[in-house]
């Protein structure tokens, strides 16, 4: 169904959406949408400078702690 809509249908479907809620409620939304967009990126750099943190914080690097019965088998 939406394979159909071309260029000429989506100019349309703007100014109707234009026409129904006005040009502020749309900046509005919009503003809030990249204000949720940068949040979202702020907590994900947030959380993987924590997780590295973490990390070096306990000074080593992964080690491998298979038992030495194991590690033959593979």
């Amino acid at each position: 169904m939406l394979n159909n809509i071309g260029p000429a249908g989506l100019i349309i479907i703007a100014v109707v959406v234009l026409v129904l809620f006005g040009r502020g409620k749309i900046s509005a939304l919009m503003g809030e949408v990249g204000k949720g967009i940068t949040a979202f990126k702020k907590g994900v750099k947030d959380s993987t400078e924590e997780i590295e943190d973490q990390t070096s914080e306990l000074g080593e690097t992964a080690r491998d702690v298979t038992p030495e019965e194991k590690k033959d088998k593979v």
